[in-house]
């Protein structure tokens, strides 16, 4: 009896323990099981009355509550099952696919070689076989071996490709409108079982064979309307099909499908006669993927649905999609005069803030931050095909000009949607147009301060001062504000710089004309000159220094009289080792006597603590600062 009961005991651990692992497959499978039934508790039968050991109810926990452990000598067993599942389930199973499908090829070819089968024999008996293998594939997803009839089908679907392809290309037995047309049939039927059965991998091998299917038939010939209408027909399919289903890595296939088609036409048989047409097709293919988003939202508003998770394959085909149309077109246009480039960067922009402007609408009703994502690519793409049509259309000053305008657009529109993508915009467009500004523009100026390369200075500097403006009244500190401000004072010695460099150099130029180098006259001048104009730069800095330091004062800001101070502290060195040395002996008075005054003068002011400056006030300063260094 002890025995019997040993027996009875190990029996229920083990169905427990098998119990445990079909819940655990069908998790992994993705399939709903059935929520196992408590077993009816039984009356208590004396050991004495029970008949049959084995006839005793056998309790089943459900998984996950109060699962008995395995023991431990059968988990190691378990895992290598798992890992032997996979192996010789799909592994194996592919690899033997692949293996009969190879079999069978070289079983028709020998024989072909023998002439065993007629041309049209060879063809009837594969389309028949690939018929026949997906119908039987159907027998074996019915019990359950879905990945095995999978490959089946993807072994009938590739038979009846290769027969289509085999009875125009090898055989001529129909003519190349028939094949292109058994093909297409097998392309929807493909996509229809894929849809009835949701299933991705039959989709994409319906995809495959559409996309393969002009170069099986291709007759060597240019008929580049009725292939790009074909594969705009492909393209919009696939957008409709992954609209209804969640089978976004399509997208990308029918995008490079599309892409290695117009690749390949467009090496073959492209020349300036078809310029207009290919544009216009290319622009087709770029609005049939541009819409993917908005179709795809919109559908989900007019459903209800809920938000879903922003796609990585949705963000790549987006940035690819637009970067693809516009070097087609550059490459088709951009010899065209006039130049059509920059329209087309505009109108690329303005589609694009047009698309955010609608996709925003649907994220802000869908109340979902990760939705705002893709609104807010489209207006980076707005803003990218804007800033690359400046320098398209515009030249020379007028470039920097159009990017600092940009920036202060931006920047603007950030500070009033909040938006820190816009903002990050804005910055880089400044940066790009100051650093264009200085190491770049080569400004041809006749006047003094009132010129072009003056003015672009001042662009620069105010839109340096709106970001301060913005930063203060976001309780912004720290480097937000301090950057641009040391930027602003910089370009503002680089312009006066400049402005003096220029003055003195039309100078030198006129009294090189008058006199003519060599002249004792031309050397007595243009040392006078070169005196005059090393004193002004010292006199300059000095000025602009005490302007900054007393700013500093005024607005009870440190880190202004710092620079202040660094600057005069500049001023002072190129007194000391340079204006000493080279000046005449009235320059050289009038810089030692003005710097010496103003150094006086403002350690007066420090010294008086008119401003009230000590340490308890400074703290006070740097507090009303808001932490300005």
């Amino acid at each position: 009896m002890a025995h019997q009961e040993d027996e009875v005991q190990e029996l229920q651990r083990r169905l427990a323990g098998l119990t445990a692992r079909v819940y655990r497959l069908e998790q992994r499978l993705g399939l709903e099981p059935e929520v196992p039934v408590e077993p009816r508790r039984e009356a208590v039968v004396p050991a004495e009355a029970a008949a049959t050991p084995l006839m005793q109810p056998i309790p089943v926990a459900p998984p996950g509550e109060g699962q008995p452990v395995v023991p431990s000598a059968l988990a190691p067993a378990a895992a290598a099952e798992s890992l032997e599942s996979v192996v010789g389930g799909r592994w194996l199973n592919r690899v033997g696919i692949f293996a009969v499908f190879i079999g069978a090829f070289y079983f028709l070819t020998y024989a072909i070689e023998n002439k065993w089968i007629g041309p049209a024999g060879q063809v009837t008996i594969g389309l028949l076989a690939g018929m026949g293998v997906i119908a039987w594939s159907e027998k074996f997803r019915q019990r359950g071996y879905r990945f095995f009839a999978l490959s089946l089908k993807a072994v009938g679907i590739g038979v009846l490709y290769l027969s289509l392809w085999a009875s125009f290309q090898y055989y001529h037995l129909v003519p190349a409108s028939v094949a292109f047309l058994g093909m297409v049939i097998v392309t929807a039927a493909t996509a229809a079982i894929s849809i009835r059965q949701d299933s991705e991998v039959l989709a994409a091998f319906a995809l495959l064979g559409g996309y393969l299917t002009p170069v099986l038939v291709s007759t060597g010939m240019n008929r580049a309307v009725e292939l790009f209408s074909y594969v705009a027909l492909l393209d919009v399919a696939t957008v409709v099909l992954t609209v209804f289903r969640p089978w976004r890595r399509l997208l990308l296939g029918s995008f490079l499908g599309t892409l290695l088609l117009y690749v390949g036409w467009y090496d073959q048989f492209y020349d300036q006669s078809q310029m207009l047409r290919t544009f216009g097709f290319a622009t087709l293919f770029f609005a049939i993927f541009a819409s993917v988003p908005v179709v795809r939202s919109l559908r989900r508003a007019g459903e209800g649905g809920r938000a879903e998770a922003v796609s990585p394959v949705l963000i790549g085909l987006t940035l690819i999609n637009a970067a693809t149309y516009f070097l087609q077109a550059y490459d088709l246009l951009h010899h065209l005069k006039p130049d059509p480039m920059p329209g087309i960067a505009v109108c690329l922009g303005a589609l694009y803030l047009i698309l955010a402007w609608q996709l925003r609408r649907d994220a802000e009703a869908e109340q979902s931050p990760a939705a705002s994502l893709i609104p807010l690519l489209h207006v980076a793409l707005a803003v990218g095909f804007l800033t690359i049509a400046i320098p398209l259309k515009l030249e020379r000053h007028w470039i920097t000009l159009g990017w600092l305008a940009e920036s202060g657009l931006l920047l603007y529109v950030s500070y009033r949607t909040r938006s820190e993508l816009l903002y990050r915009m804005g910055i880089a467009a400044l940066a790009l147009g100051v650093l264009r500004l200085l190491l770049y523009d080569n400004f041809y100026v006749e006047t003094l301060v009132f010129n072009w390369r003056f003015l672009t200075y001042g662009a620069a500097i105010a839109v340096l001062a709106g970001v301060i403006h913005m930063a203060q009244r976001e309780g912004e500190h720290g480097l937000e504000i301090a950057l641009p401000i040391i930027a602003i004072n910089l370009l503002a010695l680089f312009a006066l710089h400049y402005e003096i460099a220029d003055y003195f150099a039309r100078r030198t130029a006129e009294i090189t004309q008058t006199f003519g180098p060599g002249s004792w006259q031309y050397t007595s001048q243009w040392r006078t000159l070169t005196l005059a104009r090393d004193f002004t730069y010292s006199a300059v800095w000095m000025i602009y220094g005490a302007g900054l330091l007393s700013v500093g004062f005024w607005k009870r800001s440190a880190f202004l009289r710092w620079q202040a101070l660094i600057l005069l502290a500049v001023t002072i060195v190129k007194v000391f080792t340079y204006d000493v040395s080279q000046l005449e002996k009235g320059y050289r008075i009038m810089s030692l006597i003005a710097l010496g005054v103003l150094l006086l003068g403002i350690s007066f002011v420090y010294q008086r603590d008119w401003l009230k400056l000590s340490t308890r006030s400074r703290a006070a300063e740097r507090s009303a600062e808001g932490g300005t260094p």
